[in-house]
């Protein structure tokens, strides 16, 4: 039988990961566009890592434009973060139409991502110190960017999780640290210095998530053990009715809700209660979401046994 081959997403919501995961602004903005984008580089044949390269360059530019206290600047810098967040969705829907989709892909996404909010945090930082705030401000721009990056970390690692309890594992980019490890050793910096790099910024970086969320981490290894042709339906639907609530909460640790909160403190002159707003509002909302998820994963693993293997 001749190998069939996945044919491209002919639809905005054919390159969704699910809908469930899919934010309201995502869904009525910036997969639309990123969709109409996509389609327009796969026509002049731009590659996804040019549109990565593009997205990052526009919001490193527009975090340089938050240092100035002047409004238009500002609002200017705010199109241009926009601009790079529909980037951001263009280069995966992209490689989803060509057929592209890698992991070497996410992780550069990942980064250009983490370069984009480290120049809105240090310009953010700067513009507060030069309006006569103390040397201090650096770090409380430390402390919120870490948060931020232990937040989006989170929010990321349960919407994979979700993507692959609930609708099968080829649907999610769930690495695991073990796996990514073994890729790491085995590529060398000679012959292949840009991968392994990116393999050890990715592997620092999935370390991380699962330090956040130990539960979680035994439940995917207790599945893998013991489901290693799928995952059963009666286990995909049990984690969906538990799991499905909490997206919602978990989308507000996201980019967007960041960014609405960040274009409302630059538009009344308030950068430093961005900072604020991290280390305050989105860290407990984070505490209590752990907590709620440790608890579900606890859960099943107890019943890993005997609920799982019934299921």
């Amino acid at each position: 039988m001749p190998e069939q081959v996945e044919s491209p997403p002919s639809t905005v919501e054919a390159t969704y990961k699910a809908r469930e995961v899919e934010g309201v602004l995502d869904r009525w903005f910036y997969r639309k566009i990123g969709f109409r984008l996509a389609q327009l580089f796969a026509a002049i044949r731009v590659a996804p890592t040019g549109v990565t390269l593009l997205g990052g360059i526009c919001g490193v530019i527009a975090g340089h434009l938050y240092f100035y206290r002047d409004l238009p600047i500002n609002v200017f810098g705010m199109g241009l973060h926009i601009f790079a967040n529909t980037l951001d969705n263009a280069d995966g829907q992209l490689a989803r139409l060509l057929n592209k989709k890698s992991r070497m892909g996410r992780v550069e996404d990942s980064l250009a991502d983490h370069l984009i909010f480290l120049s809105i945090y240090v310009h953010l930082a700067l513009r507060c110190w030069g309006n006569g705030a103390s040397l201090a401000v650096g770090l409380l721009a430390l402390a919120a960017g870490l948060s931020h990056a232990w937040q989006g970390a989170a929010a990321d690692y349960f919407r994979n999780a979700y993507l692959y309890f609930v609708k099968g594992r080829s649907r999610a980019d769930w690495d695991c640290s073990r796996a990514l490890r073994q890729d790491y050793e085995q590529a060398s910096w000679r012959a292949q210095p840009w991968t392994k790099l990116l393999l050890r910024l990715y592997l620092n970086f999935t370390r991380q998530q699962e330090m956040l969320s130990p539960a979680l981490r035994g439940l995917r290894e207790a599945t893998e053990r013991e489901f290693s042709s799928g995952i059963p339906l009666a286990l995909r639907a049990s984690y969906g009715d538990i799991a499905g609530p909490m997206l919602r909460w978990w989308g507000l640790l996201m980019t967007n809700t960041r960014m609405l909160f960040l274009f409302l403190f630059l538009a009344i002159d308030r950068p430093a209660l961005y900072f604020w707003m991290e280390l305050t509002v989105f860290n407990l909302l984070l505490v209590f979401l752990l907590i709620r998820q440790e608890r579900m994963s606890s859960a099943f693993l107890r019943h890993s046994a005997g609920s799982l293997k019934a299921a």
